[in-house]
């Protein structure tokens, strides 16, 4: 029987939510602008905000990983268009099918 106040250190601890918020013009000649990142708490309020403004959540854990390495304010590089451009058409899709 597992002691239930033993405490295993060598355990990983449980994941922290993660979250990146991007900005983006399609008629603009510029790519998305990461607007908000972080994780934790900062994470929570993130997709809370999201959910208020009825902003589409798309769930890719490499790349809040990608996004949250890079500056808020910054422009998303080259390397990370292809995985934008598929988060991109979700939300086009998302916002097709409500109309709007």
């Amino acid at each position: 029987m597992k002691n239930r106040y033993y405490y295993d250190a060598r355990r990983a601890p449980p994941p922290r939510p993660a979250a990146a918020a991007l900005s983006y013009d399609p008629l603009g000649s510029e790519p998305p602008e990461i607007v908000a990142a972080g994780s934790g708490l900062t994470a929570e309020r993130i997709i809370a905000l999201a959910r208020e403004h009825d902003v589409p959540l798309h769930q890719d854990a490499g790349l809040v990983e990608a996004l949250a390495r890079l500056e808020v304010g910054t422009l998303i590089p080259r390397e990370l268009y292809t995985v934008v451009a598929e988060v991109l058409a979700f939300v086009y899709g998302v916002d097709a099918q409500a109309g709007s």
